[in-house]
C-alpha cells in the first residue's frame, strides 16, 4: 500500500478511478442491459412470474427488489459507517462491499431463464447492496484526500472517470448483444450474461488500483471492543451534532427533496420513453449512451462555474434546468415527426446536467461538514438520504402514473421536488466554503 499525503495528484487520481471501477454497475447493470434482458427472460405468461410462492407482474418484482436493497442499505450504512469512523479503517468496508457487489455481478451469468428466476432477484438485491454500501465509504473518503479548493474539481473527476469507463464497457457488450455472430455465438441469452461476467471482473479488477493507494487508517483505532454498540454510540453523537449546524441541515433536506426527482428520472426514464412515447429500444440505448458522454463534460463544465459563481448558486442553476426537464418531457408528444430528434436533444441536456449535480452535491456536502474524523458516519446520512430519496420518487413515480393512467402526470410532478429543492437551497446562508 502506497502512503501519499492528502492533497497529492497520485491518491486523487486512484480515489476517483474507484468511478471508472464500479460506474459499469450503474450503467450496464441498473439501466441499460439487464433491464432489457430481464423483461425478455421473463415476458412469457403476459410478464407474470412466481417468486417465494407470490404471482408479480415482472418490472413489479423488479423495482421491489430495488426498493429492498435501497431500505436495507439506507438501514445498514449509519450502523457501519460509525464502526469504521470508530475503528479507523474504512477501506475493509469498502473492499468488503465492492467484493460482494462485484461478485454477486458476476453471479447473474447464472440466470439464463424462468427457472433461475431467484438467482436474478437474489443477486440483484445484493449487487445493489454492495454496490451503494462501497459507495458511502468512497465518499467519505473525498475531505481526507483533497483539500476544500481541491473538492468540486476531485468530485467531478471521479464522475468524468466512471462516465468514462462505462462508456467504454457498454459500447463493447452492446457489440456484442447485436452482433453476437462476430464472437460465434449462438445462445440467444448468452451475450448479455457474458457482459454480467465482465462488469464484475472490470468492477473487481480495477478498484484494486483505489485499494493500493487508499490509506487504510485515517483515524487511529479507539480503545474497546464492542465496535458495534461503539459505532452506534458515534452515529448518535453526529445526529445530534447536526441540530447545531444548520447549513448542513439545510443541505440535506434540499439534496433529498431534488434528489427524488434527480434519482426517479435516471432510473425511469426508459420506460417513461418506452410506454409513454413509444420510443424503440435501440434508439433509447443510443440515448443512454448520449448522456454518459454529455455527462462528462456537464461535470467538467458545472466544476469550472462553481469556481466562479459558488457551489449554491450553481447547484441552483442545475436545478431549474432539471424542473425545465420535467416540463419539457411533459410536453413531449408520441405522434410528433421530430420526437426521436427532441428525445435525443432532452438526453443531452439530462447528460450535462446529471454529472453537474451529481459531483457538486458531493463536494458541497463535503465542504459544509464540521472538523471531525468521522466522516463515514456523516457521509452515510448522505447516503441515506439518497436511498431513501429514491424509495419515495419511484413509489410516487408508479403511484400517480397508476391513478392518472399517464406517466406524464409523474413526470409533471417530480418538477415539484425540483421547485422545492431550489426554494430550501435559497435559505441558507452564505458560507464561504461553498460561495464564490
Amino acid at each position: 500500500m502506497a502512503n501519499l499525503e492528502k492533497g497529492n495528484p497520485k491518491l486523487i487520481n486512484a480515489w476517483a478511478f474507484y468511478d471508472w471501477a464500479n460506474s459499469v454497475y450503474s450503467l450496464v447493470i441498473a439501466t441499460a442491459v439487464f433491464p432489457i434482458y430481464y423483461e425478455s427472460i421473463t415476458s412469457e405468461n403476459d410478464g407474470i412470474v412466481s417468486f417465494l410462492g407470490t404471482q408479480f407482474h415482472n418490472s413489479t418484482l423488479l423495482s421491489y427488489s430495488l426498493s429492498f436493497s435501497f431500505l436495507i442499505v439506507a438501514f445498514l450504512s449509519p450502523i457501519l459507517s460509525g464502526i469504521a469512523d470508530y475503528i479507523g479503517n474504512k477501506k475493509r468496508f469498502m473492499q468488503f462491499f465492492c467484493y460482494l457487489g462485484s461478485l454477486s455481478v458476476m453471479a447473474l451469468f447464472f440466470f439464463d431463464g424462468v427457472e433461475s428466476l431467484w438467482i436474478g432477484i437474489v443477486f440483484t438485491i445484493l449487487a445493489s447492496i454492495g454496490f451503494w454500501g462501497s459507495i458511502v465509504f468512497y465518499n467519505s473518503y473525498l475531505p481526507e484526500i483533497a483539500f476544500p479548493e481541491q473538492q468540486d474539481r476531485v468530485s467531478a473527476k471521479g464522475f468524468m472517470f466512471g462516465y468514462s469507463g462505462s462508456i467504454l464497457l457498454l459500447a463493447f457488450n452492446l457489440v456484442m448483444i447485436m452482433k453476437p455472430e462476430l464472437f460465434g455465438i449462438t445462445n440467444p441469452t448468452l451475450p448479455a450474461r457474458i457482459s454480467f461476467l465482465m462488469v464484475g471482473i472490470w468492477w473487481i479488477g480495477f478498484a484494486q488500483v483505489t485499494f493500493y493507494y487508499l490509506p487504510s487508517k485515517t483515524v487511529e483505532k479507539k480503545s474497546g471492543t464492542n465496535f458495534i454498540f461503539k459505532g452506534i454510540h458515534e452515529l448518535r453523537i453526529v445526529l445530534k451534532s447536526l441540530k447545531e449546524l444548520t447549513s448542513l441541515k439545510q443541505f440535506l433536506i434540499a439534496f433529498f427533496l431534488y434528489s427524488i426527482g434527480v434519482q426517479t428520472i435516471i432510473l425511469l426514464a426508459g420506460i417513461y420513453g418506452k410506454k409513454e412515447l413509444g420510443i424503440e429500444s435501440n434508439k433509447l440505448i443510443i440515448t443512454i449512451l448520449l448522456i454518459q458522454v454529455v455527462a462528462i463534460f456537464g461535470a467538467f463544465v458545472f466544476a469550472r462555474i462553481s469556481e466562479r459563481i459558488g457551489n449554491i448558486k450553481t447547484l441552483k442553476l442545475t436545478i431549474a434546468i432539471w424542473g425545465l426537464i420535467c416540463f419539457a418531457a411533459f410536453l413531449l408528444d408520441a405522434h410528433n415527426k421530430y420526437l426521436d430528434l427532441q428525445f435525443y436533444t432532452l438526453g443531452g441536456v439530462i447528460g450535462m446536467v446529471l454529472g453537474a449535480i451529481q459531483s457538486l452535491s458531493r463536494s458541497t456536502y463535503s465542504k459544509l461538514l464540521p472538523e471531525t474524523e468521522d466522516h463515514a458516519t456523516y457521509f452515510s446520512f448522505f447516503d441515506v438520504t439518497e436511498k431513501i430519496a429514491i424509495v419515495l420518487g419511484t413509489f410516487i413515480f408508479g403511484f400517480v402514473g397508476s391513478i392518472s393512467n399517464s406517466l406524464r402526470n409523474s413526470i409533471f410532478i417530480l418538477a415539484v421536488f425540483f421547485l422545492l429543492g431550489y426554494i430550501v437551497l435559497s435559505f441558507m446562508k452564505k458560507n464561504e466554503s461553498i460561495s464564490k
